[in-house]
């Protein structure tokens, strides 16, 4: 189904958004689920996901619906992650180096109010980054980053959950956040060099 048309009646939009339910919600919820804390989060968002196509379905037709739904749920796992944003921010800026201020640009369009298409643009951009970024590290230190920084999990849980020391976590976050540096800096060049 590429196309859900506003011109349907009632009964027919409601079975169109059953169907386009049934067609991408296994995909959809798999996208989601390997970029948020827990099942419950993730089902959060796809019943958030839901919502926003009933709403869009009523007023104006969506021609590509698969390109549209990832789009909402990559944006709605942007908004819960945002909340946390500032200290990743902190935590990703080069320490003691002049090009830590560099870090500060993505901030102003991270952490603004105003929806530009700019700043949407590179708040998709750095997202999209991060978790390329976050994929290319090995396991341990993926889990390490995205419990601590994305889910606010302290150390001595994640210690708990693994049975790991705090200091080989503390260590293997250190790496990811050293890799993240890099290519969040790489980004920040592509985007002021264009």
């Amino acid at each position: 189904m590429d196309t859900l048309a506003t011109s349907i009646m009632p009964h027919e939009k409601q079975n169109s958004i059953i169907q386009t339910m049934a067609s991408y919600g296994s995909k959809l919820f798999g996208f989601i689920r390997k970029r948020v804390k827990s099942e419950a989060d993730a089902e959060d968002i796809l019943q958030d996901v839901w919502y926003q196509l009933s709403a869009v379905v009523n007023a104006e037709p969506i021609e590509q619906t698969g390109a549209w739904l990832f789009k909402v749920a990559r944006n709605k796992i942007i908004d819960k992650h945002k909340k946390k944003s500032e200290s990743l921010l902190d935590d990703l800026a080069p320490e003691g180096d002049d090009d830590a201020d560099d870090m500060g640009y993505f901030k102003d369009f991270l952490l603004t109010e105003s929806r530009t298409p700019e700043s949407e643009y590179i708040r998709g951009l750095f997202w999209d980054e991060l978790f390329i970024a976050l994929n290319e590290l090995p396991e341990e230190q993926r889990q390490v980053f995205t419990w601590h920084e994305l889910d606010a999990i302290p150390f001595s849980q994640i210690a708990e959950m693994t049975g790991e020391k705090e200091q080989t976590l503390v260590s293997r976050k250190r790496y990811a956040v050293l890799h993240l540096r890099k290519r969040l800096y790489q980004l920040y060049k592509e985007i002021t060099e264009y």
